[in-house]
């Protein structure tokens, strides 16, 4: 039984069709001659990059500044793909087979655990609790993970919550995953995006000896359109998810791994995370804001990271219907709380120029007063 991706089947059906697009989990992406501004390089020089074959597991001097990303790892260790969402199939196509088990959170990206689902996989799910700031419950991590357990799964920082975990909270993972043999799968596309402070999540990468890292220039480089991911994993298992990398895609574009070669450079990356950091701590503020226009019909816990807000709600209807009206009646899409497994509910992303969040959160509350 094939089990449709809801979140990007409802964002694809309606993202081009509204004014206002609060979907998205990325900081507002930049232009091409933005990025070039940035990292001082003429636009002219783009000129010269053949538009032949790359190496298909990924130029090897990306390979070389994505490895430097983590402690210990070199580049044969990296693959670089078509997004972290080729990644994570990958994932699911070489490491589990029918009658492992995925553990995962709930709320949570559902890009892995459904790809796991239509290859017949049991999905566990362990909650992130929002009366504790969307802590992870260990208890339920204990009873989830099992001797069937192939893969335990992660997104940290947490989409759509935005939470961080603390060192007590991935030292249980790793005691969870080493218990039973079983992969961590560390999906850490929003490190790099954090709100509350100006250090790095740290990656699980290096906790384990069982640990693939999954990342994308997507969401904290704001460089969504380059559709350019990777895997960090170790050696031994790195061939069998190339082979799989093989016939999905061959490879991610030339002049995709040409600019992220440029974005993952030592002058530019930490102008970029910097960039990210302004916008999704103004947004934020300017999200709260508009939040408290209906006192007490609206949660929010704030997110320690990422580009978008988990934000809960006291209304007489379904988050789906809710973003239905909101397409229909104000021309504005955020996503269903219930695509996330978790309904009255819905994630909007603030990391975005002023103007277009003020008149967004203004369409937003133009619905909640006819609604309440």
């Amino acid at each position: 039984m094939f089990h449709p991706f809801q979140i990007e089947q409802f964002m694809s059906e309606n993202e081009q069709a509204v004014r206002f697009n609060f979907s998205e989990s990325g900081v507002h992406p930049l232009t091409l001659g933005e990025l070039l501004e940035i990292a001082g390089r003429d636009p002219g020089e783009l000129l010269s990059t053949s538009l032949n074959y790359p190496e298909v597991n990924g130029l090897e001097k990306l390979r070389e500044r994505i490895a430097a990303l983590y402690a210990g790892a070199g580049p044969d260790n990296v693959l670089v793909t078509v997004g972290a969402s080729e990644a994570n199939h990958l994932i699911a196509s070489t490491l589990v087979e029918p009658g492992d088990e995925v553990v995962v959170q709930k709320p949570t990206y559902q890009q892995l655990s459904g790809n796991a689902a239509n290859r017949g996989i049991a999905v566990k799910t362990v909650a992130l609790v929002e009366e504790r700031g969307w802590a992870l419950d260990l208890d339920e991590l204990d009873a989830a993970v099992g001797p069937a357990t192939r893969v335990l799964a992660v997104v940290n920082p947490n989409n759509p919550t935005g939470h961080i975990f603390t060192e007590a909270e991935m030292d249980a993972v790793v005691r969870a995953a080493e218990r039973v043999g079983a992969w961590i799968v560390a999906d850490e596309v929003y490190a790099g995006a954090e709100r509350e402070r100006d250090e790095p999540t740290p990656s699980f990468w290096g906790r384990y000896d069982r640990v693939i890292a999954v990342n994308s220039m997507s969401k904290a480089y704001g460089l969504p359109g380059l559709r350019l991911g990777w895997v960090v994993a170790p050696l031994d298992a790195v061939p069998g998810l190339w082979r799989r990398h093989e016939y999905a895609t061959i490879a991610a574009s030339m002049l995709s791994m040409e600019l992220a070669t440029l974005a993952l450079s030592p002058g530019v990356r930490p102008k970029l995370t910097a960039r990210a950091r302004r916008l999704i701590r103004h947004g934020f503020d300017v999200l709260a804001e508009g939040l408290a226009v209906h006192p007490g019909v609206f949660d929010v816990v704030p997110p320690q990271a990422s580009a978008i807000s988990f934000v809960g709600y006291r209304l007489p209807i379904g988050s789906v219907e809710l973003a239905e009206r909101l397409v229909a009646e104000q021309s504005l899409l955020v996503v269903p709380g219930k695509y996330f497994g978790l309904d009255h509910h819905f994630r909007f992303s603030s990391a975005l120029p002023e103007p277009y969040l003020r008149e967004g959160l203004a369409r937003v509350n133009a619905l909640v007063a006819s609604l309440a």
